[in-house]
């Protein structure tokens, strides 16, 4: 206690009002707001004694309950003038300030508002030192004047104003009062206690600020001989940019600027951010509405979004990639394989050339779900561009910015897309691609598909070369034969065949039904489709090499049930566990009657009928080829939409069955005296291809001599003019096609035994394989 009243003693006790962002110096007379309690409750408590308050800067304006740490030590001590209370209970106070005050320690004990004890600081200027005095006061009269002289908007009078004041401490705080900083310089300039420091700082700060004025001055007065006065938003730009080079201030947040910032953050090599550097400074410089500032902007954007050096990490675990693939397909063991060796060398190497993979196979088998299955395998991004119908080449490359509406090509944009340099991208329907006068779109891809190329891919709109080298590539493919021979020199192609009735029943029961239920919004408990109904599905109601149509049939089912189903709780609202069961026997109620029968084998031979195999689109085919012979003048007719090449091989097989007419006792007159028509059913359907040759020539032989085919056996290979038969393709569609027809034995050409090893056990079970090398072999098996 004894402390406490030997402090009250030395110290003034007075009020404290914290002020926020503002500072008051002694000898200013300023009017401000209050709002908080505690400020409110000070200045009442000051009006009740001295009239008296001492005013501090806050050190964080944000704080809004400033304790004692939160305050600067030097403020002000002044006299309330007057008091006018606002709405909102706001009071607006003027205060003259009298003199410095030091703040020792708030008093703790007083909770309604700050108390302060503060110590008085005299400004007396010793009187020892009146010279010095003088001379300071004429060298701050005149620095002020300078000042005074490139800012006309301030008090003209204060110059001689000024010129009264005799106290060195009282011109420092007037001068302060009016200089254009902030509070924090002038809050610096207050806690000085003495008098030379602060002297010292405010001509430090006078000088400053006539040299900025001065510099100001003369770049104003550069600019007006630069530009045309009616030129007003060059005229900003270009004052802009010259004091950014006279004061290397870089804090504008223009587009520029932020272009730079993302360029910092860019991962990329000195060649590309050198490129990009060049291009944001000439977008300073255009001019902002022209078109060319807008073209400007895209192209940096374009380029700063590229992923040119930032890669993300691939998936190296062969057990996790082995079960994705396993679980979203069901067979493709090819494609599965060369999957998995691809990830095994990357996981030796640690870089390992990207494949360029082409999956060709009839539609629906799968060729577009595999590539995103891969991509989940080898936690990679996918990025899926469609190339069906691209017929312009700038698609590929990008249009060159000069032109109107100018963009990236498709591969660029898939990186953009993408964000990292090694994507997955599936390059869809590449078959499909089309050219015109625009350029030739395969070509384009060429560069892109070319592993010693794609290292320095160029864009026409990028221009900085792309490297291509790390993306993973998978093209589909419906046939290979519109794609040209360079282009597919290039890429390694995998057939994805089309799937046997057993791998359907696999898919159909793994993974369309669980989609197609989720999808339909019916549960487990609420349907069910036995097995034998699936298979009926796949053999009477659908004819494809895929199973997009299966599923179609599939989603048909779930939708007739969820009505069914529907209906039933409507009829008896208490009967909530409503379950249909889909059986072979009432799929008709579901899907109507049977689209398709089995083409089964003859029951008996016959003269001039033999059973070819065909590969179609949608999978394999048995056509029958018909021959009658009639009397006439040895004219050939042929029917069945063929086409040329078809046409020739009929004309090819009557050749050589002229050609052996004289070992079999064949008159000759017989082919001068008789015309041959040959047939194909299904005549609205077209066909073609040469591997109809032995089943023409086989048709042809049986009908001139008479001599009956056997009606289990089929055939397929083409036919040359001395009888041998040459390899086809298409075998595993065309012996699924017999084994379904219920055909004992299928004729194959001896050199297609290598393909034939490679199709499973399961398709081959149950069937007689005969290589043949010749027509005498085959007549010899075909013929009774």
């Amino acid at each position: 206690m004894s402390e406490m009243i030997t402090k009250t003693e030395q110290l003034l006790i007075l009020p404290v009002i914290s002020l926020r962002g503002m500072t008051v110096l002694p000898g200013m007379v300023i009017h401000f707001d209050l709002n908080r309690e505690k400020s409110v409750q000070a200045l009442e408590y000051a009006m009740m004694k001295s009239g008296r308050i001492f005013l501090v800067t806050q050190k964080d304006p944000g704080v809004d309950v400033p304790e004692e740490e939160d305050l600067y030590r030097v403020g002000t001590i002044s006299a309330v003038k007057q008091i006018t209370r606002l709405p909102n209970k706001i009071v607006r106070v003027l205060v003259e300030g009298i003199g410095r005050g030091i703040l020792h320690e708030t008093n703790k004990e007083n909770t309604k508002f700050l108390e302060g004890y503060l110590e008085q600081v005299s400004d007396e200027w010793p009187k020892e030192d009146e010279m010095e005095q003088e001379a300071m006061l004429r060298q701050l009269r005149e620095y002020f004047a300078a000042f005074a002289a490139h800012y006309p908007k301030l008090d003209k009078n204060a110059v001689q104003r000024y010129a009264q004041i005799h106290s060195i401490g009282k011109l420092i705080d007037q001068i302060t009062m009016n200089l254009p900083v902030g509070y924090e310089k002038k809050q610096e300039i207050l806690e000085m206690i003495s008098i030379k420091e602060r002297y010292e700082i405010l001509c430090t700060h006078l000088l400053n600020e006539i040299e900025i004025a001065r510099v100001r001055e003369d770049l104003a007065g550069r600019m007006r001989e630069r530009v045309d006065k009616n030129q007003k938003e060059y005229l900003l730009r270009e004052q802009l940019r010259y004091i950014r080079e006279e004061l290397g201030e870089e804090g504008s947040f223009s587009d520029a600027d932020q272009f730079e910032e993302a360029l910092k953050a860019l991962e990329a090599s000195d060649e590309v951010k050198e490129k990009i550097k060049k291009e944001i400074t000439r977008f300073r410089n255009v001019m902002g509405s022209s078109s060319e500032s807008a073209v400007e902007r895209a192209y940096i954007e374009t380029l700063l979004e590229l992923p040119w050096d930032h890669a993300s990490k691939d998936n190296e675990s062969m057990k996790r990639a082995k079960n994705i693939l396993e679980k979203d397909h069901y067979g493709l063991s090819q494609v599965k394989e060369r999957i998995l060796e691809f990830l095994a060398v990357r996981c030796l190497t640690k870089k390992g050339e990207s494949p360029i993979i082409c999956l060709v196979g009839p539609p629906g088998t799968g060729k577009t779900s595999i590539a995103k299955s891969v991509a989940r395998a080898l936690s990679k991004k996918y990025v899926r561009i469609c190339l069906g119908g691209v017929r312009d080449e700038a698609e590929i490359r990008g249009h060159r910015k000069t032109y109107v509406g100018a963009m990236p090509g498709r591969i660029a944009a898939g990186l953009k897309q993408a964000g990292v340099k090694n994507p997955l991208m599936l390059l869809d329907e590449i078959d499909k691609v089309s050219n015109d006068y625009k350029g030739d779109t395969f070509s384009a891809l060429l560069e892109v598909l070319d592993g010693e190329q794609n290292v320095r891919f160029r864009d026409h709109y990028v221009e900085i070369p792309l490297d291509l080298s790390e993306v993973l590539f998978i093209a589909t493919a419906n046939t290979t034969q519109t794609i040209p021979r360079p282009l597919l020199d290039r890429m390694e192609v995998i057939e994805v065949n089309s799937y046997t009735e057993n791998e359907k029943f696999h898919i159909a029961k793994d993974h369309l039904l669980g989609k197609q239920m989720e999808k339909n919004g019916i549960t487990k408990q609420m349907m069910t489709i036995q097995d034998g109904a699936l298979k009926n599905i796949i053999t009477y109601y659908t004819k494809e090499a895929g199973v997009r149509e299966l599923e179609r049939k599939i989603g048909d089912i779930c939708r007739k049930s969820a009505k069914e189903i529907l209906e039933a709780r409507e009829a008896d609202e208490k009967q909530e566990s409503v379950r249909v069961r889909v059986t072979a026997s009432n799929l008709d109620k579901y899907l109507g009657k049977r689209k398709y029968s089995l083409d089964k084998a003859n029951k008996e031979p016959q003269v001039g009928i033999v059973r070819g195999l065909a590969w179609t689109s949608v999978g394999g085919d048995t056509l029958q080829t018909e021959v009658n012979m009639m009397p006439g003048k040895g004219d050939i007719e042929l029917t069945g939409q063929m086409g040329d090449v078809m046409k020739e091989s009929a004309i090819i097989g009557m050749s050589y069955v002229r050609s052996i007419g004289e070992k079999y006792h064949i008159s000759p007159e017989v082919f001068k005296e008789n015309d041959f028509h040959i047939h194909i059913p299904e005549g609205a359907v077209p066909k073609d291809g040469p591997s109809a040759g032995v089943t023409m020539a086989t048709a042809l032989f049986s009908a001139i001599t008479g001599k009956m085919v056997r009606s289990d056996i089929a055939m397929t290979g083409e036919v040359t003019l001395r009888g041998r038969v040459l390899a086809i393709g298409g075998l595993k569609e065309k012996i699924l096609a017999a084994k379904m027809a219920g055909l004992k034995e299928v004729l194959v050409p001896a050199d297609n035994r290598k393909d034939i090893e490679e199709i499973s056990e399961e398709i081959k079970e149950g069937l007689i394989i005969t290589y043949v090398k010749d027509m005498k072999e085959v007549l010899k098996h075909a013929l009774l």
